[in-house]
């Protein structure tokens, strides 16, 4: 079995949902530290005209050391309405403007004040929507004791180690540098890190924005183009 493990992102790029549609089974580890200003409550979209703007989930307050699984919405902005009214402006350029602003409608209906269920949520309806059905869990309500890490790279390798027939971890390029290949081999785990091919397409101006929210390359492109555009890939 192919495994990867990443923080629950809020409508995440694509190399996102590569790691996603790539393996068999996708952990979104929601037990460690929050930190502000990822892209756990937040992400990227075109602005009008030129450049980039962030689309967001308020939060509530919280202290320092607050757990991603305990990081809450926050009921005093209407946030929904605030990120249909940022992306009105694509109807002007998006061939699928209709259909995602569809989408996004439904798939933002859901009630819930958990940052996490959110993002679990919004990423199983996005897949479907592309055309694929993953297995997404949430580490916190698998109910499983993993040894406590002793370094970054022991968050993933334990929760492999409590994972039947576990035989690659995947992971995006940035745990070159402190990932031990060692430590999973000796498991008998092959660590694999993939990196995203991110083609450009054509957003309607001069200059391409890369790197931006799955929504933004729904937008512009058809299913089966999304979906060819997620097994280009390479492993570094």
């Amino acid at each position: 079995m192919k495994v990867a493990i990443m923080q629950p992102y809020f409508f995440p790029y694509l190399g996102y949902f590569s790691l996603i549609k790539n393996t068999n089974k996708f952990i979104l580890l929601d037990t460690v530290q929050f930190i502000r200003h990822g892209w756990i409550e937040r992400n990227r979209i075109l602005k009008p005209n030129e450049g980039w703007q962030y689309i967001n989930v308020p939060l509530v307050k919280h202290s320092q050391n607050t757990l991603i699984k305990d990081i809450k919405i926050s009921s005093n902005e209407d946030w929904r309405s605030k990120i249909i009214r940022q992306l009105e402006h694509y109807k002007k350029i998006a061939l699928y403007f209709n259909d995602v602003m569809n989408f996004i409608h439904d798939a933002l209906k859901i009630e819930t004040d958990s940052m996490t269920v959110l993002n679990a949520h919004l990423l199983g309806k996005i897949c479907s929507y592309i055309g694929f059905n993953p297995d997404i869990e949430i580490f916190s309500e698998l109910n499983i004791e993993i040894e406590k890490p002793k370094a970054p790279d022991e968050w993933a390798l334990n929760i492999c180690k409590k994972l039947d027939n576990v035989i690659e971890y995947w992971n995006p390029p940035g745990g070159v540098n402190f990932f031990n290949i060692d430590k999973y081999r000796k498991e008998g785990i092959e660590l694999k890190f993939i990196k995203a091919i991110l083609e450009e397409y054509s957003q309607g101006r001069k200059e391409f924005e890369p790197g931006l929210s799955i929504i933004d390359v729904m937008m512009f492109n058809s299913r089966d183009d999304i979906k060819r555009m997620l097994a280009n890939y390479e492993f570094i």
